[in-house]
């Protein structure tokens, strides 16, 4: 009888940006900050080689939140305001998976914005890109909790009289373990800055500034604000990271803030191995008895 071959085993397939990318063409307007972000996150993706089945992009509503269907991985467009809620909730069902979450401010810091302190303060691990354009544009230019004061839309004929969110400090505030910001226009330093929120284990904040070509066109103001977090910034200096995100007269790109500390996910693990350790492999039973 012939002896059995034996395959070796094959290297991983080393895929490219354009392999996550689904077919399906992006509808944005034309200049449109998104695009960048989505070809920041095909890159991101090839850097780390994901198999497109390990990765899950969930979205809400609004322009940004179409990006689940321009990739070629699993993917959950959501309700309003709801994307955040259903990614930890995949996480938590499969933590192998890597778990993104996209959006704009509308849907991010509007409606949905009751569920971003409670993602911060449980450092669930996945990733939370916010593309922020400072106003609603698949709503045709109303102002949103970030736009700035005075900002002349259809809703606010003689200037919004909202003081706006500032994403930043409130995730510090929140206890975000990862806060970093940047900009569609810069896409060296956004690839990179993806890549290392993906790398992060915990919760990881993007506030992604994504121009508005249509009906807030930042092109013509943010370019002369945007800075580079100083290179002597100590990362996990949070009163620092605060200082930054205050600074009324520059809008800093890069990361604010970075502290590596147990995921929900590395908690929930800890506390199975204690009951383990009490009653072993559980059972309905035991657990019941646990508690009497």
């Amino acid at each position: 009888m012939a002896e059995k071959e034996t395959l070796e085993p094959q290297p991983p397939l080393k895929r490219e940006a354009k392999d996550y990318k689904s077919g399906n063409e992006p509808i944005w307007c034309p200049g449109c900050g998104d695009f960048g972000v989505l070809a920041s996150l095909y890159d991101a993706l090839a850097v780390y080689n994901f198999d497109p089945k390990d990765v899950v992009v969930v979205s809400g509503i609004g322009c940004s939140s179409r990006l689940p269907g321009f990739l070629n991985t699993y993917g959950f467009h959501g309700v309003h305001g709801r994307a955040l809620p259903i990614g930890m909730g995949v996480k938590l069902a499969n933590p192998e998976l890597n778990v993104i979450v996209t959006g704009g401010d509308g849907d991010g810091f509007a409606i949905g914005g009751g569920h971003i302190p409670h993602a911060c303060r449980r450092n669930v691990d996945l990733t939370y890109i916010v593309m922020d354009n400072e106003i609603y544009g698949l709503t045709k230019g109303q102002i949103s909790p970030t736009s700035p004061l005075g900002l002349d839309t259809g809703s606010t004929p003689e200037g919004s009289i909202e003081n706006p969110l500032n994403p930043i400090a409130l995730c510090l505030i929140y206890g975000a373990s990862f806060v970093s910001r940047a900009y569609s226009g810069k896409r060296q330093e956004m690839n990179k800055l993806i890549v290392r929120a993906i790398d992060h284990k915990g919760f990881s904040f993007i506030d992604a500034y994504s121009p508005c070509i249509t009906f807030y066109d930042t092109y013509k103001i943010w370019p002369q604000k945007i800075v580079p977090i100083p290179e002597d910034h100590d990362t996990s200096d949070l009163m620092a990271a605060l200082k930054l995100a205050l600074d009324p007269e520059k809008m800093y790109v890069g990361i604010f803030y970075e502290k590596r500390e147990p995921s929900l996910v590395e908690r929930e693990d800890s506390i199975r191995k204690v009951l383990k350790e009490k009653i072993g492999s559980p059972s309905i039973q035991s657990l019941f008895e646990l508690f009497q």
